[in-house]
């Protein structure tokens, strides 16, 4: 493959569109095999980014759900599905005791872990398979894509 050619030929005339919906899972069934591993069976949708953002960042909640791209409430069910199965724990904000913080459990830990390595895994293979510069390049066109889909939300809510 040549620089000029990014993927293999018979892809060229593929859309975009087509090829992102074709990966959309990869990430997720390689966290879901890793979590199995670990008995961590029953993560609801969307809770293995959300832990394993919590584990590898820190980040509470709120720029999550921003980097979803969706709205709070889109994650509230996946939120309080894992506060029951006990991956994540409500506790008061000890500076504004108005504020509900979550935090990981040590179960919630076990499963942000094994996402993380999961997704590192992923991300080597990928790295050996198409290089860091096309890597970069598609982290640009996947930002793109975000704040088309953005720009498109706001102005449907200025309408």
């Amino acid at each position: 493959m040549s620089a000029t050619e990014p993927g293999p030929r018979h892809l060229q005339d593929v859309p975009l569109s087509a090829l992102l919906l074709a990966t959309r899972g990869t990430y997720t069934a390689a966290v879901r095999r890793a979590q199995a591993k670990i008995g961590c069976t029953d993560v609801p949708a969307s809770g293995e980014f959300i832990l394993s953002a919590m584990e590898w960042t820190g980040a509470s909640i709120e720029p999550i759900v921003r980097w979803l791209g969706v709205s709070k409430q889109a994650v509230s069910q996946s939120v309080d599905q894992l506060v029951v199965r006990g991956y994540l724990e409500r506790a008061r904000d000890p500076s504004d005791r108005r504020r509900v913080k979550l935090l990981l459990t040590d179960r919630g830990h076990a499963a942000g872990r094994a996402a993380k390595t999961a997704i590192q895994q992923v991300d080597r293979e990928l790295l050996a398979r198409v290089g860091s510069q096309s890597i970069a390049h598609t982290r640009a066109t996947l930002a793109a894509l975000a704040e088309i889909k953005r720009s498109a939300h706001r102005a449907g809510e200025a309408a």
